[in-house]
């Protein structure tokens, strides 16, 4: 008891006299000294604390009137995927849509279909290599209301795009899109209206509508639905081919709808809109006629055969579901590459966006439900091992292939040129595969891994190795699955690990020149030095055939090999910090030279004080009587 009031009594002397110390210091006139001291606080407030203090009060008046209740219960369940890169949040209002650091267009699409999720949006067809062929049907079912604050979520992982519509009355819209992976000519829209209100509402709904399309027939249907029977409108009509004489004829199949709905006081609204698209090969305009009935019965059939799969919500589940996992099933394959704050350089989320662009643009033919076994199996084996893919220079430099993608137009020719570019490149035979054959060519592009005569080899400039990238289960034969990564150390030297995920045999790897002997593969990871080799040569070697890996080390002809040397600070600073100044902020270095000027300032104040005070001083002495 008497140490603990001891120390307690310690405290309040020690706090008194700080106390009594500043009350000196703020009492009397300002001095030279008062006002340096009063500087310098000043300077580190501002420096320091101001920025923090500004953000957090812009900050939480922005949250304040800018986050509604209905913004953070939709996007809350996608913020794991958006700080991931596996989804993209894009507001839909022009003011806030240029201050956003990148603008991707949401899109939906399968390879046989394709939307860009705008307003009014139209759907595109298979022309060449990508959905460029525009069909001037519009399939969306959008309630519009001025009042509305709207954003879309595109979730890459799922195909699917999120829309979210909240009014000032509390009406909620909550719509799903999605080009249905194991039925390529379905495309789907979920709508869900929630009125928490305790009035009904009677909302205006803008209904599919056909423009510009002068060949355009339509007509009502109508289709079984469980005990219901429910119209249909089919629109069929005939594309012509640009430059081309030959034309393309298209047939739509879509549910009617009422332009109005009414919802309930604290009730809600469920739609499932379902929309089948069927067209055919080109053929002559005089052979439109017999095609035209062609495709406008199997869309009627593709319908009947969908509703039927849609029966009751279990269904419709179930529907999407299958979907979702043929997505999911895409990105087995993948590629992590570390944040650069280097300006304009290509980070985790371009790379993301792209990857989804490129492959909604292709069909996964494994995974349709028409494919035959004979076919399937065939696809399997190609995706298993690809001679000669990728042949080219790492893609991530090649910045013709990472053009905006903020329009449908943009869209389609970046879609254009990758997929230009893998098949000149050697990665014919993976993109013959569809969808899974695409992600794994663009995966080895990324890194110019490439399959090579028995082995996989890693062919890349030590010098380009100055960010982490990890390869993720590379398909290397039936039952193999290789992880390659690669980590800058704290000597700002890379190394490659390389593990396998699975494997059906035994692998082995060895560095540049191979002239150590190979290392055999396992589900830990195994570490190999980068070497710089003259002439240059690939810094990673792997296969199953052992005898292989010890007749490389004399088949490749090196000169000399060494380690690759450590890349210089400042350019490991520059991708880390966005500067060369390393890991500090550059108002860090401003303040400390101000600190060092005034310092000095006021160095030479006090010796110019001292030196005429003491001139004064002798000159008084001198002259005493």
């Amino acid at each position: 008891m008497d140490s603990a009031s001891g120390n307690v009594g310690e405290m309040s002397r020690r706090t008194g006299e700080f106390l009594r110390r500043i009350n000196r210091f703020t009492d009397g006139p300002m001095t030279r000294k008062k006002l340096i001291i009063l500087f310098l606080v000043v300077i580190f407030l501002l420096l320091y604390i101001g920025p923090t203090l500004m953000s957090w009060f812009f900050n939480s008046e922005d949250s304040a009137s800018g986050q509604s209740f209905c913004q953070q219960q939709f996007l809350n369940p996608f913020q794991d995927a958006i700080g991931d890169y596996d989804a993209y949040m894009r507001p839909e209002s022009e003011a806030t849509l240029s201050s956003v650091r990148h603008n991707y267009v949401p899109y939906v699409g399968n390879g046989l279909l394709g939307l860009a999720l705008d307003h009014d949006s139209h759907i595109n067809i298979k022309h060449g290599r990508t959905l460029s062929l525009p069909v001037k049907y519009h399939p969306l079912y959008i309630i519009e209301d001025p009042d509305m604050k709207e954003f879309t979520v595109a979730e890459y992982k799922k195909g699917i795009v999120n829309r979210f519509q909240c009014s000032n009355s509390g009406l909620q819209i909550t719509y799903q899109y999605y080009a249905h992976r194991t039925i390529p000519s379905l495309f789907v829209q979920e709508i869900w209206v929630n009125n928490p209100s305790n009035k009904p509402r009677n909302v205006k709904i803008s209904t599919p509508r056909v423009s510009d399309w002068p060949t355009a027939v339509k007509q009502t249907v109508k289709l079984h639905q469980g005990v219901d029977t429910k119209e249909y409108e089919v629109v069929t009509g005939m594309l012509e081919i640009p430059d081309s004489d030959n034309v393309i004829a298209v047939a739509i199949v879509c549910r009617k709808l009422g332009n109005t709905l009414q919802i309930d006081a604290r009730d809600g609204l469920d739609l499932l809109i379902l929309t089948t698209v069927q067209y055919s090969q080109p053929i002559k305009k005089s052979e439109y006629a017999k095609h035209k009935d062609i495709v406008e019965t199997k869309a009627i059939s593709e319908m009947e055969k969908v509703i039927s799969l849609t029966g009751d919500r279990a269904a419709a589940k179930k529907l999407k579901e299958n979907h979702v996992r043929v997505w999911q099933g895409l990105w087995y394959t993948g590629f992590y590459i570390s944040d650069s704050k280097v300006q304009g350089i290509i980070n985790g989320d371009r790379i993301n966006a792209t990857i989804y662009s490129i492959l909604s643009q292709v069909q996964s033919y494994e995974h349709e439900e028409h494919i035959k076994p004979r076919e399937k199996a065939e696809i399997l084996r190609t995706l298993t091992y690809s001679e000669g893919c990728y042949g080219g220079h790492s893609t991530l430099d090649a910045f013709n292939l990472w053009k905006p993608l903020n329009n449908l137009e943009n869209l389609n020719n970046v879609a254009s040129v990758w997929l230009l570019t893998l098949e000149k490149h050697g990665c014919h035979k993976l993109l013959k595969a569809g969808a899974s054959g695409v992600n794994q060519a663009m995966i080895l592009s990324f890194g110019s891994l490439r399959f090579s005569n028995q082995h996989l080899e890693y062919n890349i400039h030590p010098s380009k190795l100055h960010r982490d990238f990890l390869f993720r289960r590379v398909n290397y034969g039936n039952m193999t699955h290789v992880n390659i990564s690669v980590i800058v150390q704290e000597d700002n030297k890379a190394a490659i690990f390389v593990a396998l995920d699975r494997s059906d045999k035994t692998y082995y790897a060895c560095d540049a020149g191979c002239l150590d002997s190979p290392v055999q593969l396992g589900p830990y990871r195994k570490y190999f030095p980068v070497k710089l080799t003259d002439p240059l040569t690939a810094i990673l070697y792997i296969t199953a055939d052992q005898q292989h890996m010890e007749e490389l080390r004399h088949a490749i002809h090196v000169v000399e090999v060494a380690e690759a040397p450590a890349h210089e600070n400042h350019v490991i600073a520059m991708h880390k910090h966005g500067h060369s100044l390393g890991g500090l902020n550059p108002l860090f270095w401003i303040s400390i030279i101000a600190l060092i000027v005034v310092f000095h300032l006021f160095l030479c104040r006090i010796i110019m004080n001292e030196f005429c005070g003491s001139g004064v001083a002798y000159k008084r002495l001198y002259n005493k009587p």
